[in-house]
């Protein structure tokens, strides 16, 4: 039986965790801190779990330099999950302001508010999704079947990166073209929110910084939602760009089972009433995925898995301890990924007859999941591939089903010398089957 050092795991989630994090986890789940319990069975409302809480909001705070507008929340479902619930809330948010304008222009007529903010929603709410891969695509289709009853085009993609692929893939960002809902400042024209996924794992896109299309002046702004799920914690984030950022834990930042929301505080004091949203045609969210409900409990309006968040407290507080020298924090990690993704997509390049990388565009290569065919996808020699690498301790290799081929995942647990490892073997099987 292997070792844990003799293993490099390469899989896109979840991920392989820290050595000395999973021996620590392992004391921490027989027996946390001498109480002759398990982190798995003590109560998520003891004052051991409570402390475990705010510890980690207060890394991740640090860490990320995170302003004093936002809020962050620990919730379940996943990045799935919050497919639903960034819908529900800011389409709230989205509504909630139209009230509160029609009650000042029109002297508080309730009826008249209502009627007009009816109009509004039927007429005027927009939704904008930009896809540039697998994951901003079933994202844009959730939300098409929440407001399905308001109406057919409420979503409004504003780019579908397939369209300007060579293959009619998601293998790019596109610059141009992109067809944002007009910003009038709160105006009538106003989308509820513009959403994009940072990092696309199955398809191996990256934005490589905070998209310049959607920069906006002070006075026309826009409110932006980023899925950072598999890059979250990898380099620095201008947080104060975002209404919110959210991300399941089981990539850079833990196991699964939890989900981080970081969201701007005026977004939960900005909601209307559920009677209102009802009376206006639109549902009221569930309670697990209300912002506003999560947050007034802490994170705790049902059973938290603090296990879970202890491991995540872990990785944010060995990520502040490594790279401690860095100012802001992450500026470390965020040289560190590339240097590992750079390992990997220098090793390929140096071999173009044999390893065919998915996404021509070296600007949006992701860091995180670096996926590439192997001589245009011949079946046989991916299979040898993956077969040489298990025999060699490298694991989790496979690409998604729905695109094939191989994926090398270097979040940020996967070490420099796994990588170097890793492209040993891309060079001596580049050799190999060059000879054949």
């Amino acid at each position: 039986m292997p070792s844990r050092e003799e293993i490099a795991y390469f899989g896109a989630g979840p991920s392989g965790l820290d050595n000395q994090i999973a021996v620590a986890a392992s004391q921490a789940f027989l027996n946390y801190e001498n109480s002759g319990l398990g982190l798995a069975e003590i109560s998520h409302r003891s004052p051991e779990a409570t402390k475990i809480l705010a510890d980690t909001k207060a890394a991740l705070t640090q860490i990320l330099e995170i302003p004093d507008n936002y809020e962050i929340i620990l919730s379940h479902g996943g990045g799935s999950g919050q497919f639903s619930a960034i819908v529900f809330n800011m389409v709230a948010m989205w509504v909630e302001k139209r009230r509160r304008k029609a009650m000042e222009e029109l002297d508080g007529d309730e009826g008249r508010v209502l009627e007009r903010v009816m109009k509004e929603v039927r007429t005027q709410l927009r939704l904008d999704y930009i896809l540039t891969g697998s994951w901003s695509l079933k994202a844009s289709q959730e939300a098409a079947k929440l407001v399905e009853p308001l109406g057919k085009d409420i979503v409004n993609i504003v780019v579908d990166a397939r369209k300007t692929s060579n293959k009619g893939k998601f293998d790019n960002i596109p610059e141009e073209g992109w067809n944002l809902t007009p910003n009038e400042n709160y105006g009538n024209d106003e989308s509820a929110f513009v959403y994009y996924c940072d990092n696309e794992t199955v398809d191996g896109v990256e934005f490589p910084k905070f998209p310049p299309q959607l920069e906006t002046k002070s006075d026309k702004e826009r409110l932006i939602v980023a899925d950072m799920s598999s890059n979250f914690l990898s380099r620095r984030v201008d947080v104060s760009k975002y209404a919110a950022i959210f991300g399941g834990a089981q990539k850079n930042i833990g196991i699964t089972d939890i989900t981080f929301v970081i969201i701007r505080k005026d977004i939960l004091t900005t909601q209307p009433s559920n009677s209102f949203l009802h009376a206006v045609g639109i549902w009221s969210p569930p309670t697990i995925l209300h912002y506003p409900t999560l947050s007034a409990s802490s994170s705790l309006y049902n059973t938290m898995p603090i296990f879970s968040i202890w491991i995540s407290l872990q990785i944010t507080l060995l990520l502040l301890t490594t790279h401690h020298l860095s100012s802001p924090p992450l500026l470390g990690q965020e040289h560190l990924s590339h240097k590992k993704s750079s390992l990997v997509y220098t090793t390929l390049s140096a071999h173009p007859s044999i390893y065919n990388i998915n996404v021509p565009h070296p600007a949006c290569r992701s860091r995180m999941n670096i996926c590439f065919r192997i001589k245009g996808g011949d079946e046989g020699a991916e299979k040898a591939f993956l077969k040489g690498a298990e025999e060699r301790g490298l694991l989790g290799l496979k690409g998604h089903r729905s695109v094939g081929g191989v994926r090398v995942s270097c979040y940020n647990a996967v070490g420099v010398g796994k990588v170097e490892r890793l492209c040993g073997w891309l060079g001596e099987f580049a050799e190999k089957e060059g000879r054949e």
